[in-house]
């Protein structure tokens, strides 16, 4: 049965997916494959990183949707409503604060502490990074304790990789490379982006969501998606 979609959503990655829900992993039943859904902010980076991950046992439905915070949040409430339940899923929302340094942040903060409570009452898990999700990509190569700029965390993987990353980073082709990327490079360790993490988020532990920066719980996703590599 055709969902009723808004006019403005027509186009998007999960609307023309619902067309072919045979392949679609909400409506999948296979049995003992688990079943993530994530929902990211960003359009190329995000979404293509965790599709690369090399799963066996699970299936990965992911999209970015160009929505940030509050807003994306209650996007997927709706998009998910329109679904039958099922238990067995695992639903991560995936956004960054995305902070100007040179400005009043208060309403913004105020927008992702409460992103982040709203999809925890619904059910969902936040993979979010303060400030930016390229946090996670730098912390393969080293620790980083101070609040950076996107911008800087864009220069420090440039560094890093011997390109621009602000001309190339969100090219679709080169997003879909990252995670291979990362994995075959001798100087990354995804294990010490994720004990670099963790340290981060104990460090923040006392404070709101908006106030850790540095910090990006991306890590916890990707011990979730670990579990079900191919051996």
């Amino acid at each position: 049965m055709a969902k009723n979609v808004k006019k403005t959503d027509q186009n998007k990655a999960w609307n023309k997916r619902t067309a072919t829900s045979k392949a679609y992993a909400i409506n999948s039943k296979e049995a003992n494959v688990k079943r993530f859904l994530i929902i990211c902010e960003g359009e190329n980076t995000e979404p293509c990183y965790f599709r690369a991950f090399p799963v066996a046992t699970a299936q990965i439905e992911t999209y970015g949707m160009g929505r940030s915070k509050t807003s994306l949040v209650e996007y997927v409430i709706e998009l998910v409503g329109q679904e039958k339940h099922d238990s067995e899923r695992e639903i991560w929302i995936v956004f960054d604060m995305d902070v100007d340094f040179n400005a009043d942040n208060s309403l913004q903060k105020e927008d992702f502490n409460q992103a982040v409570t709203l999809a925890e009452r619904q059910g969902f898990k936040v993979a979010y990074s303060n400030d930016a999700f390229e946090l996670w990509f730098v912390l393969h190569y080293q620790l980083i304790e101070q609040a950076l700029t996107r911008t800087e965390y864009y220069k420090l993987i440039s560094n890093h990789w011997s390109i621009s990353y602000e001309r190339m980073g969100k090219n679709v082709r080169f997003c879909r490379d990252i995670y291979d990327r990362l994995e075959q490079d001798g100087k990354a360790s995804q294990q010490n982006a994720i004990r670099h993490a963790e340290r981060l988020f104990e460090a923040h532990a006392h404070l709101p969501p908006s106030s850790k920066n540095p910090c990006t719980t991306v890590f916890a996703l990707v011990n979730e998606l670990n579990k079900y590599l191919k051996q």
